[in-house]
């Protein structure tokens, strides 16, 4: 059956109700080719695979070999891998000594590459004893791996920890051309700010060894991949953007699933993945959450012979491949996942891709979109929108999805809270001693870790003094290294974060793992464990906090017409208070919390609300609180559509008093210290403010709704809240900010 006459199909079903809101025909496009000067042995390797060189392979090839560092960003299948490989390769087969170091940021991407590694080892027949060192590697086999692999494997959280041995490497590092590093898209936020800081302390590191290895960078389209990538590593870099690989015609279709309000998203989604299966499409589901990927399996399951697979973080290794393998062999149609599959590993091409919620980058959405495509046969790809402003936002504005450039990848080199711990580590690894080394003069806080006993300071630089292991402290993927154990009679199920553990581990918390639903017995703080026990619910648990804020320094000032910007840091206070059960999206409890309040310092963009405007606002029979709340929230939903962020990394507060009157609108970012989200929407307000106006103004809902002003973040019950009020600030203040129409 062809995709057309599935899409037709879909109208004829029962549970059809005109959820359809858009369909884009992505057309066909044809591959262009290009020649690049390489080593005749991999010549032949090509001709005997039956390959030929699309033109953006060949241009990062021949710039690699211009001794430029080179960073590519084209989509999904589109040859990345072959075209960093056939560089590396050339230099094995010039220089017997010479080694590479490929860096993933997941071990699954790291043991599939290392598959298409040994593949093209034995087609060129040398012996590069190309191995994965990470974590899972077992200790009697690392030594000889150190010595003798020419092509090392690894990832960011091993690499973090093997640097503090690195004399362990000395033979590697002093022989190392390359540094391939994958998905750096993936590198943002905090995690991509700890990768920066790994990156210069390995760049210390081949220094000391007296090696000067060019970088390739692979990466899904953003908007800033020069920046980007001078941020990561601190090298200059050479561009290759244009995708020239052949791509067949794409169907996107766009799903509202509030056109049929009686069934929720999830139980939607659940439906259209098996319909798909049911006519034989081999589909992928991305999920916004490791509970969705679990749900959507098991009710797809149940809608067709053929069982959907979950596949998530959390699984074992041998589990996620199996399932990998299944996708690569067509045994398994349907497969539900978090976005652990988004990233590079080889499931081959799929008929069709679900996306269950806007995962919110543009960058991702595109990612998880390329996994559809079989040759030159049709593909379809079903974006289905959530009950929040920013997912109906591009349902009823499909120009602005089709058309927008792709996010900012934002990497934060002066979070004191990330760059502090990284030079603790730096000092276990070489004296901390030239300005340079780490990219910019951290004298002040080397000064502070000496007051603190963390450093001592010598002639030769500042080395480690401290009592305890300083990589062990230090997290990648969070700021605060609190992880809370979630256990089941005794037995590890999974490990989290604080704020995650608050959010889904509290107690009488539902939890899903691998299928089965556990319920939370006790969230023990001190001992940093949740107890969990296995008991099936038909329900699911949702906690709410409230948030209060405090300015502690304005960092920046502007002013537009009577408004006033600012930008500064803030010290924010949040206060679980309660949970509900829900069934589906329906509520069937709630019952209050009792957790002691996260507190945090922050980085945050806030404005000014005329007193005058809100005069207005009263004067016209609407409420200034639920005005200003309103505009926060639709704020906070649309900051992803400008920062390469997620809503939940960032926060709002609004107050009716400001200081200098009025009243104001805060958002800061999520993390101590800040990651740079806050500092974009300082510098992108008036664009965001004219968005946000269009959001709430073109909602058909009178008085506002999840698809608007509605949050499902919100701790105060989405209460007060004024549509109309908000629309009036908005057009008030773009008379300031100069969008309004």
């Amino acid at each position: 059956m062809g995709i057309r006459e599935v899409i037709a199909g879909l109208e004829e079903e029962s549970w059809y109700e005109g959820q359809i809101e858009h369909v884009e025909l992505l057309p066909e496009r044809r591959a262009e080719y290009g020649d690049a000067n390489i080593d005749a042995r991999i010549e032949s390797y090509l001709e005997r695979e039956g390959i030929d060189l699309f033109a953006h392979q060949a241009e990062a090839i021949n710039l690699v070999h211009k001794g430029e560092n080179v960073i590519i960003t084209t989509p999904t299948a589109s040859g990345k891998t072959l075209a960093f490989n056939i560089p590396v390769f050339e230099e094995m087969l010039h220089n017997s000594d010479s080694r590479a170091l490929y860096i993933y940021p997941t071990k699954a991407l790291s043991q599939d590459q290392l598959e298409t590694m040994k593949k093209m080892e034995k087609e060129l027949d040398l012996d590069l004893d190309s191995r994965v060192y990470d974590g899972d590697t077992p200790r009697g086999a690392r030594p000889g791996i150190r010595k003798e692999s020419r092509i090392i494997i690894s990832n960011p959280y091993g690499l973090h920890h093997y640097l503090e041995w690195h004399h362990k490497w000395s033979d590697f590092f002093s022989n190392l051309e390359y540094v391939v590093l994958d998905e750096v898209h993936s590198y943002r936020g905090v995690f991509g700010s700890n990768i920066a800081m790994v990156i210069r302390r390995m760049k210390r590191i081949f220094k000391h060894y007296d090696s000067d290895p060019r970088f390739i960078l692979s990466s899904a389209t953003i908007a800033n991949p020069l920046e980007h990538s001078r941020k990561l590593v601190g090298e200059e870099f050479s561009l290759v953007a244009k995708d020239s690989s052949f791509q067949g015609r794409k169907h996107f279709l766009f799903w509202n699933p509030l056109e049929y309000p009686d069934n929720s998203p999830h139980n939607q989604t659940s439906k259209l993945v098996a319909y798909l299966v049911n006519r034989e499409l081999q589909t992928l589901c991305f999920t916004l959450s490791r509970r969705g990927s679990e749900l959507i399996a098991d009710w797809g399951s149940g809608y067709t012979d053929d069982p959907i697979h979950a596949y998530r973080a959390g699984y074992r290794p041998e589990e996620r491949r199996e399932i990998e393998k299944g996708l690569r062999n067509g045994e398994i149609q349907g497969v539900a996942a978090t976005n652990a599959l988004e990233l590079g590993v080889d499931i081959g091409g799929l008929d069709a891709v679900v996306i269950s919620g806007y995962p919110g980058t543009i960058t991702s959405s595109w990612q998880q979109a390329g996994r559809a495509g079989r040759g030159k046969e049709d593909s379809l790809v079903v974006l289905v929108g959530f009950e929040n402003p920013l997912d109906q936002f591009f349902l009823k504005h499909p120009r602005e999805f089709f058309d927008r450039e792709h996010e900012h990848a934002v990497v934060d080199l002066d979070n004191p809270k990330i760059t502090m711990g990284h030079l603790a580590c730096a000092a276990t690894e070489l004296p901390v001693s030239s300005d340079e080394e780490l990219g910019r003069d951290y004298g002040e806080e080397v000064e502070k870790l000496a007051e603190l006993g963390i450093l001592q300071k010598t002639p030769g630089g500042a080395i480690f003094s401290g009592d305890f292991r300083a990589s062990g402290l230090v997290k990648l993927d969070n700021v605060d290294s609190t992880t809370i154990k979630v256990t089941h009679n005794g037995d590890l199920l999974e490990t989290m974060d604080l704020s995650q553990a608050y959010r889904e581990a509290h107690e009488n918390a539902t939890l899903l793992h691998q299928g089965k639903k556990y319920l939370v017995e006790e969230l023990d703080l001190e001992r940093k464990v949740a107890e969990v026990k296995w008991k099936e619910v038909d329900y699911f648990t949702q906690s709410a906090s409230e948030t209060s804020l405090d300015v502690d320094e304005t960092i920046s000032k502007e002013r537009a017409g009577r408004v006033d910007t600012y930008f500064g840091e803030v010290s924010v206070t949040e206060v679980y208070t309660h949970y509900k059960e829900k069934k589906y999206d329906r509520v069937m409890g709630v019952h209050q919390l009792d957790l002691p309040p996260l507190e945090f310092e922050t980085e945050c963009s806030w404005f000014r609300v005329p007193e005058g405007i809100l005069s207005e606002v009263s004067d016209r029979g609407m409420g200034r609180e639920g005005s200003l709340h309103a505009i926060e929230h639709a704020v906070i939903s649309l900051t992803p559509f400008y920062a390469m962020c997620d809503r939940w990394d960032i926060g709002g507060f609004s107050s009716r008093h400001h200081p200098d009157g009025g009243g104001a609108i805060y958002i800061y970012d999520g993390y101590e210290g800040g990651i740079g989200i806050a500092e974009e929407v300082y510098e992108l307000l008036p664009d965001l403010l004219g968005s946000t106006l269009e959001l709430i103004s073109d909602c058909d809902c009178e008085e506002g709704c999840p698809s608007c002003i509605y949050s499902p973040k919100c701790g105060n019950e989405n209460e007060p809240l004024d549509k109309k009020g908000a629309v009036f600030v908005l057009k008030k203040l773009g008379e300031h900010f100069g969008y309004a129409k």
